[in-house]
């Protein structure tokens, strides 16, 4: 089955016959030319979201501004309705449309939380195996441990009165779950201001939006905040005594300890704590 008479008058034109495969019929192959109507759906989709995508990026369309309707960008890219919602849901993901339910898209400058966002569910997914959550805490003991030795060498003043504030805060905080979780999170944030990249605390919140359920599996005792707060205090002594080595090696021992905690504790398979009474 031909395209259409245009593309037999090229080839008849040029000499040339289609090839016939021994049913009579030319085989799809044979016609690269000529899309299926699913190949030239999926091109105009791929329109509309590179269009979309380099009128925002490029500032055509101004952070704050609500996209065209859903109704314009059909007619204008001559797609259907459930192509221009998978192509906001698409932009979305990657941090250049706001979604609201009831309320046009609205376009957003991308930063990097909603660029380290987008890969939430592919987090997700590796946290259901042992595997993927070590893999996830080893990249974080190698971050921070580089953090934790450039802390060493060249923190201020105000970051070492930032680090013991947060060091004191965590402190107080033993045995009351919920605020010793976030003077712990606030205690290492402190590590990836201190370079002054803007990038490095935005992977800390991702590193703490990942972990989130194997980290919440740890047991909430007195005696087990105690030891983690111990190893928060000898990462800032080693900071503070200048020490380069001992401060990564005391951020080493402390995540490798939670480590301990989480693989003894989470059921990688469910997602859930193995111990219900947690």
């Amino acid at each position: 089955m031909y395209c259409g008479t245009k593309m037999d008058e090229a080839l008849m034109n040029r000499g040339d016959r289609p090839k016939v495969a021994e049913s009579g019929k030319a085989t799809p192959q044979e016609f690269p030319d000529c899309p299926s109507p699913l190949a030239r759906v999926g091109r105009r989709a791929s329109a509309l979201h590179d269009h979309l995508a380099s009128v925002i990026l490029r500032g055509d369309l101004a952070a704050g501004n609500p996209l065209p309707s859903e109704r314009e960008l059909m007619r204008q890219f001559g797609v259907s309705r459930s192509v221009v919602r998978e192509t906001i849901i698409a932009l979305a993901n990657q941090g250049l449309l706001k979604t609201r339910s009831g309320y046009r898209p609205v376009v957003s400058r991308p930063d990097y939380d909603s660029v380290l966002g987008s890969m939430d569910q592919l987090m997700a997914h590796l946290i259901t195996q042992e595997e993927g959550v070590k893999n996830l805490f080893d990249s974080r003991i190698f971050f921070e441990a580089a953090l934790a030795r450039w802390a060493a060498l060249n923190a201020r003043k105000e970051h070492i009165q930032d680090l013991e504030q947060k060091l004191l805060r965590n402190r107080k905080s033993i045995g009351v779950r919920t605020a010793f979780e976030a003077t712990d999170i606030a205690f290492h944030d402190v590590l990836y201001a201190i370079p002054h990249n803007p990038l490095y605390p935005a992977i800390h919140r991702a590193y703490v939006e990942w972990l989130r359920k194997p980290w919440s599996c740890i047991e909430s005792t007195e005696e087990i905040d105690f030891m983690m707060y111990g190893g928060h205090e000898a990462i800032s002594k080693a900071i503070i005594a200048r020490d380069p080595d001992l401060a990564e090696e005391a951020l080493r021992r402390h995540l490798n300890t939670a480590w301990e905690f989480v693989r003894s504790n989470f059921d990688f398979r469910t997602g859930n704590t193995r111990n219900k009474s947690l």
